[in-house]
Protein backbone atom coordinates (compact mmCIF):
# COMPACT_ATOMS: atom_id res chain seq x y z
CA UNK A 1 0.00 0.00 0.00
CA UNK A 2 1.04 3.30 -0.94
CA UNK A 3 0.27 5.89 1.90
CA UNK A 4 1.89 8.91 0.09
CA UNK A 5 -1.93 10.74 -1.58
CA UNK A 6 -0.74 13.81 -3.65
CA UNK A 7 -2.86 16.82 -3.84
CA UNK A 8 -3.01 17.80 -7.08
CA UNK A 9 -3.84 21.20 -8.94
CA UNK A 10 -6.73 21.45 -11.46
CA UNK A 11 -3.89 23.06 -14.09
CA UNK A 12 -1.56 20.40 -13.12
CA UNK A 13 -3.62 17.82 -13.52
CA UNK A 14 -5.30 19.12 -16.50
CA UNK A 15 -1.80 19.62 -18.15
CA UNK A 16 -0.28 16.06 -16.84
CA UNK A 17 -3.62 14.42 -18.58
CA UNK A 18 -2.87 16.13 -21.86
CA UNK A 19 0.92 14.60 -21.78
CA UNK A 20 -0.43 10.95 -20.83
CA UNK A 21 -2.17 11.60 -24.12
CA UNK A 22 0.48 12.64 -25.95
CA UNK A 23 2.67 9.35 -25.07
CA UNK A 24 -0.56 7.04 -25.84
CA UNK A 25 -3.16 5.29 -24.26
CA UNK A 26 -2.75 7.02 -20.84
CA UNK A 27 -1.32 5.19 -17.45
CA UNK A 28 -4.02 2.74 -17.17
CA UNK A 29 -2.41 -0.54 -19.35
CA UNK A 30 1.10 0.26 -18.02
CA UNK A 31 0.15 1.01 -13.87
CA UNK A 32 -1.84 -2.39 -14.39
CA UNK A 33 1.10 -3.97 -15.88
CA UNK A 34 3.11 -3.35 -12.44
CA UNK A 35 0.56 -3.78 -10.20
CA UNK A 36 0.16 -0.39 -9.39
CA UNK A 37 -2.90 2.33 -10.01
CA UNK A 38 -3.25 5.49 -9.23
CA UNK A 39 -7.32 6.99 -9.17
CA UNK A 40 -7.81 10.49 -9.47
CA UNK A 41 -10.77 11.78 -6.93
CA UNK A 42 -11.92 15.49 -8.42
CA UNK A 43 -13.90 17.56 -5.09
CA UNK A 44 -12.96 20.97 -3.37
CA UNK A 45 -11.97 22.17 0.34
CA UNK A 46 -9.15 19.36 0.99
CA UNK A 47 -7.88 21.35 3.59
CA UNK A 48 -11.31 22.09 5.81
CA UNK A 49 -13.12 18.57 4.83
CA UNK A 50 -11.95 15.82 7.61
CA UNK A 51 -12.82 12.80 6.02
CA UNK A 52 -11.30 12.89 2.19
CA UNK A 53 -8.12 11.05 3.79
CA UNK A 54 -9.57 9.04 6.36
CA UNK A 55 -11.53 7.42 3.40
CA UNK A 56 -8.63 7.16 1.15
CA UNK A 57 -6.59 5.44 3.94
CA UNK A 58 -9.09 2.89 4.65
CA UNK A 59 -9.29 2.43 0.81
CA UNK A 60 -5.78 1.72 -0.04
CA UNK A 61 -5.58 -0.30 2.96
CA UNK A 62 -7.70 -2.69 1.29
CA UNK A 63 -6.53 -2.46 -1.97
CA UNK A 64 -2.38 -3.35 -2.19
CA UNK A 65 -0.74 -0.91 -5.12
CA UNK A 66 -3.37 1.03 -4.93
CA UNK A 67 -3.25 5.27 -4.85
CA UNK A 68 -5.82 8.00 -4.38
CA UNK A 69 -5.12 11.41 -5.56
CA UNK A 70 -6.97 14.25 -4.35
CA UNK A 71 -7.90 16.91 -7.07
CA UNK A 72 -8.86 20.29 -5.36
CA UNK A 73 -10.75 22.24 -8.04
CA UNK A 74 -11.81 24.78 -5.66
CA UNK A 75 -15.40 25.03 -4.11
CA UNK A 76 -16.28 28.61 -5.69
CA UNK A 77 -16.33 27.06 -9.55
CA UNK A 78 -15.98 23.42 -8.86
CA UNK A 79 -18.65 22.47 -11.30
CA UNK A 80 -17.64 24.55 -13.90
CA UNK A 81 -14.08 23.77 -13.77
CA UNK A 82 -15.10 20.03 -13.18
CA UNK A 83 -17.90 20.22 -16.53
CA UNK A 84 -14.58 22.13 -18.29
CA UNK A 85 -11.94 19.12 -18.01
CA UNK A 86 -14.41 16.38 -18.66
CA UNK A 87 -15.69 17.86 -21.82
CA UNK A 88 -12.45 18.61 -22.71
CA UNK A 89 -11.60 14.65 -22.85
CA UNK A 90 -9.62 14.80 -19.37
CA UNK A 91 -9.03 11.12 -18.58
CA UNK A 92 -6.80 11.49 -15.37
CA UNK A 93 -9.90 12.07 -13.58
CA UNK A 94 -11.78 8.84 -12.31
CA UNK A 95 -13.91 9.49 -9.41
CA UNK A 96 -16.29 12.53 -9.57
CA UNK A 97 -17.66 14.30 -6.41
CA UNK A 98 -21.34 15.74 -7.80
CA UNK A 99 -21.85 18.95 -5.53
CA UNK A 100 -25.54 19.59 -6.14
CA UNK A 101 -28.75 18.61 -8.36
CA UNK A 102 -27.98 21.63 -11.20
CA UNK A 103 -24.44 20.25 -11.30
CA UNK A 104 -25.64 16.52 -11.64
CA UNK A 105 -28.19 17.79 -14.20
CA UNK A 106 -25.39 19.39 -16.02
CA UNK A 107 -22.33 16.11 -16.74
CA UNK A 108 -25.83 13.92 -17.15
CA UNK A 109 -26.50 15.83 -19.87
CA UNK A 110 -23.04 15.59 -21.10
CA UNK A 111 -22.89 12.55 -20.80
CA UNK A 112 -19.74 12.94 -18.66
CA UNK A 113 -20.79 9.85 -15.90
CA UNK A 114 -20.46 6.38 -16.44
CA UNK A 115 -24.18 4.62 -15.88
CA UNK A 116 -23.62 3.20 -12.89
CA UNK A 117 -27.22 1.03 -12.14
CA UNK A 118 -25.64 -2.53 -13.52
CA UNK A 119 -22.87 -2.08 -11.62
CA UNK A 120 -25.05 -1.71 -8.29
CA UNK A 121 -27.16 -4.36 -8.74
CA UNK A 122 -26.45 -5.80 -5.69
CA UNK A 123 -26.60 -2.64 -3.60
CA UNK A 124 -29.61 -1.98 -1.27
CA UNK A 125 -30.72 1.26 -2.26
CA UNK A 126 -33.08 1.63 0.05
CA UNK A 127 -30.35 2.88 2.32
CA UNK A 128 -29.78 6.23 0.81
CA UNK A 129 -33.96 7.01 2.29
CA UNK A 130 -35.05 7.98 -1.46
CA UNK A 131 -32.59 9.96 -2.67
CA UNK A 132 -31.50 7.72 -5.58
CA UNK A 133 -34.68 7.79 -6.97
CA UNK A 134 -34.80 11.10 -7.01
CA UNK A 135 -31.72 11.39 -8.96
CA UNK A 136 -32.44 8.30 -11.38
CA UNK A 137 -32.73 9.45 -15.23
CA UNK A 138 -34.77 6.93 -17.16
CA UNK A 139 -34.27 3.88 -15.21
CA UNK A 140 -30.32 4.95 -14.95
CA UNK A 141 -28.85 6.62 -11.94
CA UNK A 142 -25.30 8.30 -12.54
CA UNK A 143 -23.82 8.73 -9.19
CA UNK A 144 -24.60 7.53 -5.30
CA UNK A 145 -24.58 9.57 -2.40
CA UNK A 146 -22.16 10.24 0.21
CA UNK A 147 -23.10 12.65 2.07
CA UNK A 148 -27.10 13.54 3.10
CA UNK A 149 -26.87 16.46 4.98
CA UNK A 150 -30.22 17.63 5.86
CA UNK A 151 -32.13 20.93 7.78
CA UNK A 152 -32.50 20.57 11.67
CA UNK A 153 -33.68 23.68 13.45
CA UNK A 154 -30.67 24.92 16.06
CA UNK A 155 -31.35 26.45 19.13
CA UNK A 156 -29.57 28.56 21.75
CA UNK A 157 -30.74 26.91 25.51
CA UNK A 158 -29.56 29.58 27.30
CA UNK A 159 -31.95 32.15 25.34
CA UNK A 160 -34.80 30.13 26.09
CA UNK A 161 -34.10 29.39 29.68
CA UNK A 162 -33.26 32.86 30.48
CA UNK A 163 -37.04 33.85 28.71
CA UNK A 164 -38.58 31.66 30.68
CA UNK A 165 -39.83 29.67 27.39
CA UNK A 166 -39.84 26.01 26.30
CA UNK A 167 -37.56 24.56 24.18
CA UNK A 168 -38.11 23.90 20.50
CA UNK A 169 -40.17 20.79 20.07
CA UNK A 170 -40.02 18.07 17.47
CA UNK A 171 -43.03 17.83 15.82
CA UNK A 172 -43.80 21.56 15.60
CA UNK A 173 -45.71 23.28 13.01
CA UNK A 174 -44.59 26.31 11.02
CA UNK A 175 -46.92 28.11 12.67
CA UNK A 176 -46.19 26.71 15.40
CA UNK A 177 -42.55 28.07 15.14
CA UNK A 178 -43.55 31.81 14.20
CA UNK A 179 -45.23 31.76 17.64
CA UNK A 180 -42.56 30.27 19.26
CA UNK A 181 -40.06 33.03 17.65
CA UNK A 182 -42.31 35.72 18.64
CA UNK A 183 -42.56 34.65 22.22
CA UNK A 184 -39.03 33.83 23.00
CA UNK A 185 -37.86 36.93 21.11
CA UNK A 186 -39.66 39.35 23.01
CA UNK A 187 -39.19 37.60 26.69
CA UNK A 188 -35.86 37.01 26.52
CA UNK A 189 -34.78 40.74 25.07
CA UNK A 190 -36.64 42.02 28.16
CA UNK A 191 -34.92 39.56 30.34
CA UNK A 192 -31.64 40.36 28.58
CA UNK A 193 -32.36 43.90 28.50
CA UNK A 194 -30.89 43.47 24.87
CA UNK A 195 -31.87 42.94 21.56
CA UNK A 196 -32.78 38.82 20.89
CA UNK A 197 -33.76 37.38 17.64
CA UNK A 198 -36.44 34.42 17.88
CA UNK A 199 -35.12 33.14 14.57
CA UNK A 200 -32.31 33.71 11.61
CA UNK A 201 -32.86 32.99 7.95
CA UNK A 202 -29.50 33.10 6.36
CA UNK A 203 -29.65 34.62 3.05
CA UNK A 204 -30.09 31.44 0.75
CA UNK A 205 -33.59 31.17 -0.96
CA UNK A 206 -33.85 27.46 0.66
CA UNK A 207 -34.34 29.40 4.42
CA UNK A 208 -37.92 30.09 3.25
CA UNK A 209 -38.95 28.40 0.38
CA UNK A 210 -38.24 24.63 1.48
CA UNK A 211 -41.00 24.44 4.44
CA UNK A 212 -43.41 24.62 1.23
CA UNK A 213 -42.42 21.32 -0.42
CA UNK A 214 -42.34 19.32 3.43
CA UNK A 215 -45.55 17.59 2.62
CA UNK A 216 -44.30 16.11 -1.06
CA UNK A 217 -47.37 17.70 -2.84
CA UNK A 218 -45.13 20.28 -4.49
CA UNK A 219 -41.36 20.86 -5.47
CA UNK A 220 -39.03 23.57 -6.43
CA UNK A 221 -39.36 23.06 -9.51
CA UNK A 222 -42.97 24.54 -10.73
CA UNK A 223 -45.42 26.20 -12.90
CA UNK A 224 -47.15 27.80 -10.07
CA UNK A 225 -45.17 28.85 -7.19
CA UNK A 226 -48.33 30.10 -5.30
CA UNK A 227 -48.14 27.43 -2.66
CA UNK A 228 -45.08 29.35 -1.34
CA UNK A 229 -47.20 32.39 -0.79
CA UNK A 230 -48.21 31.78 2.86
CA UNK A 231 -44.24 30.98 4.24
CA UNK A 232 -43.48 33.74 2.54
CA UNK A 233 -46.57 35.86 4.40
CA UNK A 234 -44.72 34.64 7.67
CA UNK A 235 -41.24 34.93 6.51
CA UNK A 236 -41.66 38.97 5.71
CA UNK A 237 -43.93 39.57 8.65
CA UNK A 238 -41.19 38.29 10.92
CA UNK A 239 -38.96 40.42 9.07
CA UNK A 240 -40.97 43.33 9.38
CA UNK A 241 -41.66 43.10 13.31
CA UNK A 242 -37.53 42.65 13.48
CA UNK A 243 -37.93 38.70 14.96
CA UNK A 244 -35.32 37.94 12.60
CA UNK A 245 -32.93 40.13 11.04
CA UNK A 246 -33.27 42.29 7.90
CA UNK A 247 -32.23 40.19 4.85
CA UNK A 248 -30.98 43.42 3.05
CA UNK A 249 -29.00 44.07 6.08
CA UNK A 250 -27.59 40.73 6.09
CA UNK A 251 -26.71 40.90 2.79
CA UNK A 252 -24.99 44.17 2.96
CA UNK A 253 -22.71 43.13 6.07
CA UNK A 254 -22.36 39.45 4.22
CA UNK A 255 -22.86 37.96 7.91
CA UNK A 256 -22.28 34.58 7.94
CA UNK A 257 -24.62 32.04 9.35
CA UNK A 258 -22.66 30.98 12.08
CA UNK A 259 -21.13 34.22 13.08
CA UNK A 260 -24.75 35.07 13.44
CA UNK A 261 -25.30 31.98 15.74
CA UNK A 262 -22.01 32.60 17.52
CA UNK A 263 -23.14 35.81 18.96
CA UNK A 264 -25.21 34.30 21.69
CA UNK A 265 -28.49 36.59 20.67
CA UNK A 266 -30.16 34.06 18.32
CA UNK A 267 -32.90 31.86 20.07
CA UNK A 268 -33.48 29.41 16.84
CA UNK A 269 -31.66 28.94 13.58
CA UNK A 270 -32.35 26.57 10.74
CA UNK A 271 -29.49 24.94 9.12
CA UNK A 272 -27.71 21.65 7.64
CA UNK A 273 -26.61 18.88 10.10
CA UNK A 274 -22.72 19.71 8.51
CA UNK A 275 -23.43 23.00 11.04
CA UNK A 276 -22.91 20.25 14.07
CA UNK A 277 -19.34 19.43 13.65
CA UNK A 278 -18.33 22.83 13.15
CA UNK A 279 -20.76 24.47 16.41
CA UNK A 280 -18.82 21.80 18.09
CA UNK A 281 -15.44 22.89 17.32
CA UNK A 282 -16.54 26.56 17.52
CA UNK A 283 -17.42 26.52 20.96
CA UNK A 284 -14.76 23.99 22.19
CA UNK A 285 -12.18 26.27 20.86
CA UNK A 286 -13.46 29.51 21.92
CA UNK A 287 -14.02 31.13 18.21
CA UNK A 288 -18.09 30.95 19.29
CA UNK A 289 -19.25 32.14 22.89
CA UNK A 290 -19.84 29.08 25.23
CA UNK A 291 -23.42 28.56 25.44
CA UNK A 292 -25.85 25.15 25.75
CA UNK A 293 -27.58 24.31 22.58
CA UNK A 294 -29.90 21.57 20.96
CA UNK A 295 -31.42 20.82 17.82
CA UNK A 296 -34.92 19.68 17.01
CA UNK A 297 -36.90 18.64 13.64
CA UNK A 298 -37.12 21.24 11.05
CA UNK A 299 -40.77 22.70 11.39
CA UNK A 300 -43.57 21.15 9.26
CA UNK A 301 -46.07 22.09 6.87
CA UNK A 302 -50.28 21.08 7.36
CA UNK A 303 -50.24 17.75 5.78
CA UNK A 304 -46.63 16.95 6.05
CA UNK A 305 -44.83 13.48 7.80
CA UNK A 306 -43.13 14.06 11.24
CA UNK A 307 -39.52 14.10 10.12
CA UNK A 308 -39.52 15.42 6.61
CA UNK A 309 -37.31 17.99 5.96
CA UNK A 310 -35.20 19.45 3.13
CA UNK A 311 -31.61 18.05 2.38
CA UNK A 312 -28.76 18.56 0.06
CA UNK A 313 -26.87 15.33 -1.48
CA UNK A 314 -23.03 15.06 -2.16
CA UNK A 315 -22.66 12.00 -4.53
CA UNK A 316 -20.03 10.08 -6.15
CA UNK A 317 -20.10 9.27 -9.67
CA UNK A 318 -17.05 7.48 -12.47
CA UNK A 319 -16.18 9.65 -15.16
CA UNK A 320 -17.05 8.29 -18.68
CA UNK A 321 -13.14 9.11 -19.67
CA UNK A 322 -12.00 7.28 -17.00
CA UNK A 323 -9.46 4.42 -18.27
CA UNK A 324 -10.12 2.77 -14.93
CA UNK A 325 -13.34 2.28 -15.01
CA UNK A 326 -14.12 -0.56 -12.65
CA UNK A 327 -10.92 0.10 -10.06
CA UNK A 328 -13.23 3.50 -9.73
CA UNK A 329 -16.45 2.24 -9.20
CA UNK A 330 -15.09 0.08 -6.32
CA UNK A 331 -13.78 3.23 -4.90
CA UNK A 332 -17.51 4.72 -5.14
CA UNK A 333 -19.60 1.79 -3.98
CA UNK A 334 -16.94 1.42 -0.73
CA UNK A 335 -17.24 5.46 0.21
CA UNK A 336 -21.01 5.81 -0.53
CA UNK A 337 -21.38 1.86 0.94
CA UNK A 338 -21.47 0.58 5.03
CA UNK A 339 -17.71 0.56 6.06
CA UNK A 340 -17.24 4.47 4.42
CA UNK A 341 -20.38 5.81 6.31
CA UNK A 342 -18.50 4.30 9.19
CA UNK A 343 -15.33 6.61 8.25
CA UNK A 344 -17.28 9.54 7.74
CA UNK A 345 -19.03 9.38 11.01
CA UNK A 346 -16.09 9.06 12.67
CA UNK A 347 -14.91 12.53 11.57
CA UNK A 348 -17.99 13.67 13.06
CA UNK A 349 -19.90 14.26 9.86
CA UNK A 350 -23.38 12.28 8.92
CA UNK A 351 -22.80 10.60 5.75
CA UNK A 352 -25.58 9.10 3.33
CA UNK A 353 -26.49 6.32 4.83
CA UNK A 354 -27.91 6.88 8.11
CA UNK A 355 -28.07 3.53 10.63
CA UNK A 356 -28.64 3.20 13.99
CA UNK A 357 -25.00 2.56 14.62
CA UNK A 358 -23.86 5.57 12.41
CA UNK A 359 -26.36 8.06 14.07
CA UNK A 360 -25.03 7.00 17.83
CA UNK A 361 -21.56 7.58 16.87
CA UNK A 362 -22.22 11.15 15.65
CA UNK A 363 -24.33 11.46 19.09
CA UNK A 364 -21.78 10.06 20.92
CA UNK A 365 -18.98 12.48 19.95
CA UNK A 366 -17.90 15.09 22.86
CA UNK A 367 -20.07 18.21 22.20
CA UNK A 368 -23.23 17.17 20.83
CA UNK A 369 -26.30 17.32 23.09
CA UNK A 370 -26.78 15.13 25.43
CA UNK A 371 -30.44 15.76 25.74
CA UNK A 372 -32.78 12.61 24.17
CA UNK A 373 -35.06 15.58 21.63
CA UNK A 374 -31.63 16.66 20.18
CA UNK A 375 -30.85 12.96 19.01
CA UNK A 376 -34.12 11.64 17.65
CA UNK A 377 -33.86 15.32 15.41
CA UNK A 378 -31.55 13.17 13.58
CA UNK A 379 -34.07 10.63 12.41
CA UNK A 380 -35.85 11.56 9.08
CA UNK A 381 -38.86 9.89 7.25
CA UNK A 382 -38.69 12.38 3.99
CA UNK A 383 -35.61 14.35 2.94
CA UNK A 384 -36.90 16.22 -0.20
CA UNK A 385 -34.11 17.59 -2.25
CA UNK A 386 -33.30 22.08 -2.55
CA UNK A 387 -33.85 21.67 -5.89
CA UNK A 388 -35.03 18.53 -7.87
CA UNK A 389 -33.85 16.96 -10.95
CA UNK A 390 -34.69 18.85 -13.63
CA UNK A 391 -33.21 19.44 -17.26
CA UNK A 392 -33.52 23.11 -16.95
CA UNK A 393 -32.15 22.52 -12.89
CA UNK A 394 -29.57 25.55 -13.34
CA UNK A 395 -32.09 28.13 -14.96
CA UNK A 396 -34.88 27.56 -12.52
CA UNK A 397 -31.93 28.14 -9.42
CA UNK A 398 -31.24 31.62 -11.11
CA UNK A 399 -35.38 32.33 -10.96
CA UNK A 400 -35.95 31.24 -7.33
CA UNK A 401 -32.81 33.15 -6.14
CA UNK A 402 -33.95 36.24 -8.01
CA UNK A 403 -37.81 36.04 -7.17
CA UNK A 404 -36.78 35.26 -3.12
CA UNK A 405 -34.03 37.89 -3.23
CA UNK A 406 -36.75 40.54 -4.58
CA UNK A 407 -39.85 39.17 -1.72
CA UNK A 408 -37.03 39.62 1.10
CA UNK A 409 -36.17 43.24 -0.17
CA UNK A 410 -39.64 44.19 -0.89
CA UNK A 411 -38.92 44.88 -4.37
CA UNK A 412 -42.52 43.03 -5.43
CA UNK A 413 -45.10 41.99 -3.62
CA UNK A 414 -44.95 38.72 -2.75
CA UNK A 415 -48.02 36.70 -4.64
CA UNK A 416 -46.01 39.03 -7.58
CA UNK A 417 -43.09 37.82 -7.02
CA UNK A 418 -44.29 34.45 -7.36
CA UNK A 419 -46.39 35.08 -10.59
CA UNK A 420 -43.52 36.64 -12.19
CA UNK A 421 -41.13 32.82 -11.09
CA UNK A 422 -44.25 30.75 -12.28
CA UNK A 423 -44.25 32.13 -15.51
CA UNK A 424 -40.32 32.50 -16.14
CA UNK A 425 -40.18 28.89 -15.54
CA UNK A 426 -43.33 27.98 -17.68
CA UNK A 427 -41.67 29.32 -20.66
CA UNK A 428 -38.54 27.13 -19.88
CA UNK A 429 -41.11 24.63 -20.64
CA UNK A 430 -42.09 25.71 -23.66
Amino acid sequence: MNNKKRFLAGVGLLSAGLMLGACGNGGSDDAEADGNVTLTWSLWDTESTVYYEPLVEAFEAEHDGVTVELLDLGSTDYQTVLGTQLSGGDNKIDIVTVKDIPGYSSLTNRNLLEPLSERAQDVDLDQYAGTVEQITIDDEFYAVPMRNDFYVLYYNKSIFDDAGVEYPQNGMTYEDYDQLMRDVSEKATESRGEKIYGGHYHVWRSQVQLYGILDGENTLVSEDYSFLDPIYEMAVSQQEDEIVQDYASLKTSNLHYSAAFYQDNVATMLMGTWFIPTLQEAISSGESQEFDWGIAKMPIIDGAEEGSTGGTMTSLGVSSNSQNKDLAYEFVEFVTGEEGAQVIADTGTIPAIQSDEVINKITSIEGFPEDEQSKEALETTNVYLELPLDENASEVETILNESHDNIMTYSTEISDGLKNASEQVSALKE
